[in-house]
C-alpha cells in the first residue's frame, strides 16, 4: 500500500562521523515518524557504521560514489530518482551538495531547500569571491534557505543576495537527556586517565586539517613544559578518527607526550567521553554551530574555542568558557592553563553552558523548527497527504 506520509530526501557530500551528519541523525530520530518519510542520498558514501545511530528503520540511505570534481555526471541518477521517489522536499546542504538542486528543480520537486551549515575548509570566513558567485548563480533553484547561524544568516541576505523572507535561522540542538554533566569525572573504558587528581582536556572531531588539533597539542605540550604541577596532573584526551591520525600519532611522540595525551580513535560512546573530561577544547580554524561544543555545554564541561565561525554564538568568554584566536598555539596554551589554575571557574562555568543549552539549544526546539518549515513549505497536494496522516484518515504505514 502506497505510503501517504510526505518524502523528505536530504542530499549531503557524505554520511559519515561529523557535526553536519550528527544533525541529521539526531533529526530523523525526533521528528515524528508519523509526519514525513526520509530518504538520506550521500554524493559519495554513506558510511554503514554512522547510518546504524539512525534508530528509525523506515529511513533509506543510497551512495552514488561521486568521483572528484563537477557533480553534473550525477544529473542524470537524481533526476531519475527524483522522478520516481517524486519527493515533497529536497534538503541538499552545505556549498559541496549544493548543485544539486538543479536536478531537483528540473524533476519537478516543488519545494528545494539549501542548509548552509558552517564554512568550508577552503573558505574559512566565507569571503571568496569564486564561492559567493556559486551561491549566486545557484540560488534561483533554492526555494528556501536554511542557515545555522547568524553570521551565515547574515553573509546570506548581504553578500549572496538572497531575500529575508527565503533564509529561516535553525540552530543546532542537542539531547540534554543523553549528555548530562559527571560529577565525579568518569572513567572512559580503556582510559590511561583514571586517577582523579587528573584534570583532563579533551576534543571530540574528525582528523582532519580543518579542526586543527595539532595547534590543541602543541599548546598542550607548551602548557606543561612550564609547569610542574601541570606536568603531574593535566592530560589531553583526542576522540576521533581520521585522514590524519598517523600524523598525529607522530606529533605526540615527536613532542614527548606519551603518557599525557590519549588519541582514541574513533568511537561511539560520545556522551561517555564527553564525562571523562574536565574541560572541552575547540581549536578549529573554522566552525558552524557546532554539535560537538552543545554537546560539551550539555555535560556541564567549559569549553575553550577558537573564535571562528558560530563559536562566540555559543561560548560566552569568560562565562562557560575562553575564546582564543585560531592557530595560536600560545593564546590556546595560555587559555588552558588559566582553567586548570582555577578549578571553581571550570566548575561555574560548565554549569552556566548547561544552563544556556536547557534555555537556547533544546533538541525539540531546532526538531520543531524543522517541521514547522517543512510542513509551511509543502505543496498543498502532500499538505491533503500530511493532513490526512494525522487525522487518522489515511490508509495504515508499513511497519
Amino acid at each position: 500500500m502506497t505510503d501517504p506520509r510526505p518524502l523528505v530526501i536530504h542530499v549531503v557530500f557524505s554520511f559519515d562521523v561529523g557535526g553536519l551528519e550528527n544533525g541529521i541523525v539526531n533529526l530523523l530520530n525526533h521528528m515524528p515518524a508519523e509526519q514525513f518519510r526520509h530518504m538520506v542520498v550521500a554524493l559519495t558514501s554513506c558510511a554503514p557504521g554512522f547510518t546504524r545511530r539512525v534508530r528509525r528503520t523506515d529511513v533509506e540511505f543510497v551512495s552514488l560514489h561521486k568521483p572528484a570534481g563537477h557533480g553534473l555526471k550525477l544529473y542524470p541518477a537524481l533526476f531519475r530518482m527524483f522522478r520516481e521517489e517524486k519527493p515533497a522536499i529536497v534538503h541538499t546542504r552545505n556549498l559541496a551538495a549544493l548543485e544539486m538542486v538543479v536536478p531537483a528543480w528540473l524533476a519537478g520537486v516543488p519545494v528545494r531547500i539549501h542548509g548552509e551549515h558552517g564554512w568550508d575548509s577552503f573558505d574559512r570566513e566565507g569571503t571568496s569571491r569564486k564561492y559567493r558567485l556559486v551561491r549566486k548563480l545557484y540560488s534561483p533553484f533554492v526555494s528556501h534557505y536554511v542557515a545555522l547561524s547568524r553570521k551565515i544568516e547574515s553573509y546570506l541576505l548581504d553578500k549572496v543576495g538572497v531575500g529575508a523572507r527565503r533564509v529561516k535561522r535553525i540552530c543546532n540542538g542537542v539531547d540534554a537527556r543523553r549528555f548530562v554533566p559527571a560529577a565525579p569525572r568518569r572513567v572512559l573504558p580503556g582510559s590511561p586517565f583514571d586517577a582523579p587528581e587528573l584534570m583532563v582536556f579533551g576534543a571530540v572531531g574528525r582528523l582532519q586539517a580543518v579542526k586543527d588539533h595539532a595547534n590543541l597539542i602543541r599548546a598542550f605540550a607548551r602548557m606543561i613544559r612550564g609547569d610542574a604541577e601541570a606536568a603531574r596532573r593535566a592530560r589531553l584526551m583526542i576522540v576521533g578518527g581520521g585522514p590524519l591520525q598517523g600524523e598525529l600519532e607522530a606529533l605526540v611522540r615527536a613532542e614527548g607526550l606519551e603518557g599525557h595525551v590519549w588519541l582514541t580513535g574513533e568511537r561511539s560512546d560520545i556522551p561517555d567521553a564527553m564525562g571523562a573530561m574536565n574541560v572541552f577544547v575547540m581549536p578549529s580554524l573554522s566552525e558552524g554551530i557546532s554539535n560537538t561544543v552543545l554537546e560539551a555545554m550539555a555535560s556541564g564541561l567549559p569549553v575553550i574555542a577558537t573564535n571562528v565561525g558560530g563559536n562566540p554564538e555559543l561560548v560566552a568568554d569568560d562565562h562557560n568558557g575562553l575564546l582564543v584566536p585560531a592557530a595560536d598555539p600560545a593564546a590556546l596554551s595560555a587559555a588552558m592553563m588559566a582553567l586548570f589554575r582555577t578549578p571553581g571557574r571550570v566548575t561555574a562555568m560548565g554549569q552556566a553552558g548547561r544552563e544556556r543549552v536547557l534555555q537556547e539549544f533544546s533538541l525539540d526546539a531546532m526538531v520543531g523548527s524543522y517541521l514547522s518549515l517543512y510542513q509551511a513549505l509543502l505543496p498543498e497536494s502532500a499538505g491533503v497527504s500530511l493532513a490526512a496522516v494525522q487525522s487518522g484518515k489515511s490508509p495504515s504505514l508499513k511497519a
